[in-house]
């Protein structure tokens, strides 16, 4: 494992390459709108996503250990932040009380990857983080609609996502049709433009030909005298933002521990899910240290944390775009920051001409991503249960919150499991041993699931040290959807053969379903 001395020599020492300089601006012109949508869909100053993208550019890439990922606010994170501001608004200050979650939120990522626990993102049922995702993505979409139609703040402040779903109708009704038709020809020309495959979308993001578009029209149309106030971004004195400070008032709290608790669970496991999916792509790029990628997010959200900006992650949008720009090191990510700080600093009156419409559509078309058919269709063809742990996890969020979504999500899976046959001591125990005659095979007879995948890891691991060429499942009782995916990965990761699979009977024709022992209590 390198040393974050080491991976700064190999990363940044060396000159930086042309690609990284170009993927760096396109990755920044992309971000830009994002990172200004995401702070004002949270309740926050717009200047602030700018100022977390900065930070997450210009001083978590040197510390990191993922040197392709973009790190920045993510659109996944809206929901909490705006409902933590909304259950701290009655405090003299809700900001200075987000900003000392994400502070400890901070020191908590930092101690977890020094504690080597970046792993511990393999134990999350598969179907319960693309259900917790999908959700996300419905809230967004939810809380952007009425701001895409132009509607005032008063008629959707405070509500729901159920509420807001429901009463799109009559957003629709109020719609003011400057805005919206602003709003909506944005929206299309994001699906539109996104669809074509072309040279120039290598070079140019469709987000920043919608953004140019709606600046046009903003200017056009006069939007800075003729619309209300609320219609365009507004920066302002920015630099007064930086006086932030970490409001520790409400520490003794649930509510504040409650927050610590989500922003630490859902930023390091969206986080390090983008890392790890990342790893497995030719980029060209040296192979990532989770656990230095979570101390590196947890650096930046601390030194956030201080200012009461935004939390960060390794998103995965701007990611896949640097890669698409020909990213080849950490160069990229810094660069991003430096070209945001540089925006922030010379082209505030042009960003102030960007309609919120604008952004509302970038918005609902990232949600549209997290939650598009294809996800619900994809995860059906892996097995009937993925679906239905897909949808009450997507169910039990949208009615009640993103924490008790996944516990929901997380006990049915170990209901469905007990259904399967597998017994409560055994959800937390591996069972594997050398056969006699073949000490180069490992024979696993146990269950094995989502909550056991580290300590078989662990045990495969050593096994692989002492001399094991292949694992054979062919007696094991039963194997989830989550643990298939991860011997996908663990193959790619050790020369090492998986065998007996054939033996056992899956639940669909997908390569990743869940698969019983015909031969034992599984059903």
């Amino acid at each position: 494992m390198k040393t974050h001395l080491s991976y700064l020599k190999h990363t940044f020492l060396g000159r930086p390459k042309f690609n990284d300089l170009k993927a760096g601006l396109l990755v920044a012109l992309m971000a830009l709108p994002l990172s200004l949508g995401i702070a004002k869909a949270s309740g926050l100053p717009p200047a602030l996503g700018i100022i977390s993208a900065i930070i997450g550019g210009l001083l978590t890439g040197i510390a990191g250990g993922a040197a392709i990922t973009i790190k920045g606010p993510a659109a996944g994170l809206i929901t909490i932040v705006s409902a933590a501001l909304l259950t701290f608004e009655s405090s003299p200050n809700p900001i200075g009380i987000l900003a000392a979650i994400l502070l400890i939120t901070g020191i908590l990522q930092i101690g977890l990857g020094k504690l080597r626990l970046g792993t511990l993102s393999n134990i999350f049922p598969n179907s319960v983080v693309h259900g917790m995702l999908a959700a996300i993505g419905l809230i967004i979409i939810a809380k952007q609609i009425p701001v895409l139609l132009g509607n005032e703040p008063s008629l959707y402040a405070g509500k729901e996502p159920l509420e807001l779903l429901l009463e799109i109708p009559s957003f629709f009704r109020e719609a003011n049709p400057t805005i919206a038709g602003i709003g909506l020809v944005s929206l299309l020309l994001l699906f539109v433009l996104s669809s074509i495959k072309g040279m120039i979308f290598k070079n140019v993001p469709p987000a920043l030909i919608v953004i140019l578009a709606a600046i046009g029209l903003s200017l056009y149309l006069h939007l800075n005298t003729s619309a209300p106030s609320f219609a365009l971004v507004h920066i302002g004195d920015w630099t007064s933002l930086l006086a932030l400070k970490p409001d520790f008032s409400m520490l003794a709290s649930f509510q504040f521990w409650k927050y610590v608790f989500l922003f630490l669970f859902v930023s390091s496991l969206e986080s390090l899910l983008t890392v790890k999916a990342f790893d497995f792509m030719d980029t060209g790029a040296p192979k990532s240290n989770s656990n230095k990628d979570l101390e590196a997010q947890g650096i930046g959200n601390f030194i956030l944390g201080l200012i009461g900006a935004l939390p960060i992650i390794s998103e995965v949008v701007r990611t896949t775009a640097n890669v698409g720009f020909g990213a080849k090191s950490a160069w990229a990510n810094f660069f991003h920051g430096l070209f945001l700080l540089l925006f922030l600093l010379f082209m505030v009156p042009v960003i102030e001409c960007i309609p919120n419409a604008a952004l509302a559509a970038l918005l609902i078309f990232a949600g549209f991503r997290l939650t598009s058919p294809k996800q619900y269709f994809q995860t059906y063809r892996v097995g009937k249960e993925q679906l239905a742990l897909f949808i009450i996890t997507i169910g039990v969020t949208l009615a009640s919150d993103l924490l008790l979504g996944v516990l929901a999500g997380i006990l049915v899976k170990i209901g469905f499991h007990i259904y399967a046959g597998v017994k409560p001591h055994e959800f937390l125990r591996a069972k594997a041993a050398f056969l006699a005659h073949e000490p180069s095979i490992l024979k696993v007879s146990g269950p094995c699931v989502f909550s056991n995948i580290l300590i078989y890891r662990r045990a495969f691991n050593q096994a692989v040290e002492n001399g094991c060429t292949a694992i054979d499942f062919s007696s094991c009782s039963f194997i989830d959807h989550s643990f298939i995916s991860f011997l996908h990965q663990y193959k790619s990761e050790f020369e090492v053969k998986v065998v007996g699979l054939d033996f056992l009977t899956a639940r669909s024709t997908h390569p990743l379903a869940s698969r019983t022992n015909g031969s034992t209590k599984s059903r």
